[in-house]
């Protein structure tokens, strides 16, 4: 518990003096010591997170921060909301909704109908409460999913009579679908001025005419299907009974459809 006096025999020193021994200082550290803030990490590299979870809570704790955060965040609701309101203005989601209220049992009965039209006999669009019905409830309701579809078949369709060529390539593809897109718009385009020019009264919608238009890639498909099957007589054979049964069919539910719309 006490320290042991400890005799030296240096005769340089008075004999009997005592002396305590004492530990010699350490070095001072030839760097200082950073560790405080890593983890025990082999090599000294800090801890996974500790920099992030150091940022976030000096970011959440700082004011100016907190304010940039908060202003840039009703920046994009407002920009959010804007983006919402214009698109209501050209494009109204309520209607493209109803052009879309299809079953499989209307797409069946729709597709018949198209293809033939002769045997049909009420045209009339019906109507409960000034509300037109939706298509999956009125056949003659025009709507865009058979036209969307077809048109995705049609493309697809092209292709592969295309590789059966040994024409097929992607960029004949991406023509194809181009140029099929470019006509649908030129025919919208025409009837809307059509229309215009006749000062016809009429309440058909841009999507009614979308529908009208797409409803020929059905008798296309079927066209170029027994084209692959028959060869060019039956080609031509099939797209005389088809553009024949799509002219009936867009006469009569066309003028049939023109005094009302949803």
């Amino acid at each position: 518990m006490f320290g042991i006096p400890v005799t030296h025999s240096d005769t340089s020193k008075p004999a009997g003096s005592k002396h305590r021994a004492r530990a010699a200082p350490d070095p001072p550290p030839l760097f200082d010591d950073t560790s405080g803030g890593y983890s025990s990490q082999p090599g000294g590299y800090p801890a996974p997170g500790a920099d992030v979870a150091f940022n976030v809570n000096h970011l959440l704790g700082d004011p100016m921060a907190n304010m940039a955060m908060a202003y840039g965040s009703s920046i994009a609701t407002h920009g959010k909301d804007m983006v919402h309101k214009e698109l209501h203005r050209f494009v109204s989601v309520n209607k493209l909704k109803y052009f879309f209220a299809v079953d499989t049992a209307y797409v069946a009965k729709k597709l018949g109908l198209l293809v033939f039209p002769y045997t049909h006999q009420n045209w009339e669009v019906q109507y409960s409460r000034d509300m037109p019905l939706p298509p999956r409830q009125d056949l003659n309701a025009p709507d865009l999913y058979i036209p969307t579809m077809a048109f995705i078949t049609y493309v697809l369709l092209a292709g592969m009579a295309l590789g059966m060529q040994k024409r097929f390539s992607p960029e004949v593809l991406g023509l194809c679908a181009s140029t099929a897109l470019v006509w649908v718009v030129m025919e919208v385009l025409a009837l809307l001025l059509g229309l215009y020019l006749a000062t016809v009264r009429s309440e058909l919608s841009t999507f009614h005419l979308l529908a009208y238009s797409g409803y020929k890639y059905v008798g296309m498909i079927l066209s170029v299907l027994t084209g692959l099957l028959f060869g060019r007589d039956g080609y031509y054979v099939a797209l005389a009974w088809t553009s024949s049964a799509l002219m009936y069919f867009i006469v009569s539910a066309f003028f049939a459809d023109s005094s009302h719309g949803p």
